[in-house]
């Protein structure tokens, strides 16, 4: 007896239930799989950003909350509270360069876009920017462009950036480093806090030590000459990461309930396909079949519907979550999934755990309706009518 070919016929004799179970089953996988890659493709740019921060050590406003927190690494507008007193007083403990950061917003071609005011000799250093095209000159009258803004908005040397009234003539286009530099523009600290009237004051401070084994040290020096919150890089990291994690969890939950429901469909599908086929039991009971046949027989049934589902629905997944991405990163929760390249357009590690996990939630579904197919006894089943 062929069993894989018993069961491929039973499975597409009814072609509408088929295609029904199976993409009930679809549904649930690709809603998974469209989260899992998606929080994947997140926490890697999460990772990739933070050190692209080059940061050991972040000075921030005493009070920021999780939000501020994850700005840091996005490149959303922040509020400015450092004062240029307490920087100066950070840049002066021995040991450490500290970078301050004025991130704001503007808008190109009515679309909005981040303006970071930074100090341009200190920042290219810290950075070690290159220039790709024209020169490196921030000043009252000339900005520097990531290499992404030019890209988009097809921007050249000497076109000019209107910020809050102000003309502005783009100097220098920064070499592609392939991160979120790329994607800003950059003015001059004091040029940049005069037009947004925000003082002397900054959003928040970049800090690399020269001796990484004294963090602990440089965190209480800083807040003992400053009126700041200090976090290092791997608290920061494992903050945001949390958060991701938790609204990770419960949008898997949602999922979870897709596969529930698919669940009780093969259930039902199974225990509807028994009752038709009792006939056919009670003849292959006759003919020498044991009940752990008749028991494997259906098992391999609902398997395959979770088999054939989830590679449907690995294929879906995948697809949705590389075209939703980009809508997804409008917000500036999900900013860092503003373009597809940070979502898995295909991972070998997503898909193996869907399809394991549909084809054992399949054929957990299949167990109870296989066990009443084996207590069925030959007599009753082929007098079945």
């Amino acid at each position: 007896m062929n069993h894989f070919k018993l069961t491929w016929k039973n499975i597409v004799r009814r072609k509408s239930r088929f295609f029904f179970t199976l993409s009930a089953i679809a549904v649930g996988i690709a809603s998974l799989v469209t989260l899992l890659s998606l929080g994947t493709g997140l926490e890697t740019e999460i990772r990739k950003q933070a050190n692209v921060l080059g940061a050991h050590l972040v000075v921030t406003p005493r009070g920021w909350c999780a939000y501020e927190q994850i700005s840091v690494l996005t490149g959303e507008t922040l509020p400015e509270a450092i004062p240029n007193e307490d920087m100066e007083k950070i840049a002066g403990i021995k040991g450490l360069t500290a970078i301050p950061y004025l991130v704001q917003r503007t808008a190109l071609e009515n679309q909005p876009v981040p303006l970071i005011g930074i100090l341009p000799a200190k920042m290219k250093q810290f950075k070690n920017w290159k220039i790709g095209l024209g020169r490196y000159l921030l000043d009252e009258a000339n900005v520097v462009i990531g290499f992404g803004i030019a890209k988009q908005f097809k921007m050249k040397l000497g076109d000019a950036i209107s910020v809050r009234g102000q003309d502005f003539s783009i100097s220098g286009i920064l070499e592609e480093v392939g991160n979120r530099d790329d994607l800003a523009i950059y003015m001059d600290l004091s040029i940049a806090q005069k037009i947004y009237g925000v003082g002397d004051n900054v959003s928040f401070i970049s800090v690399q030590v020269d001796d990484i084994n004294q963090i602990d040290k440089y965190i209480l020096e800083i807040q003992n000459v400053a009126n700041v919150a200090v976090v290092s890089d791997k608290q920061l990291l494992k903050s945001v990461l949390a958060i991701v994690g938790t609204v990770g969890s419960a949008l898997q939950m949602v999922a979870a309930v897709a596969i529930l429901a698919a669940f009780f469909g093969i259930v039902n599908t199974m225990m509807t396909a028994i009752y038709e086929r009792r006939r056919e039991i009670g003849i292959l009971q006759a003919v020498g079949a044991k009940k752990r046949t008749i028991f494997c027989l259906f098992l391999y049934e609902s398997a395959i519907y979770g088999l054939l589902g989830g590679i449907v629905g690995v294929v879906v997944g995948f697809i949705f979550s590389y075209f939703a991405a980009p809508y997804i990163g409008q917000n500036e929760f999900t900013a860092f999934l503003g373009s597809e390249q940070s979502v898995q357009i295909f991972s070998v590690g997503i898909t193996m755990k869907a399809l394991l996990f549909s084809i054992l939630v399949s054929a957990l579904a299949g167990v109870y309706p296989a066990r009443q197919a084996c207590k069925l006894s030959p007599v009753e089943a082929i007098s079945y009518e």
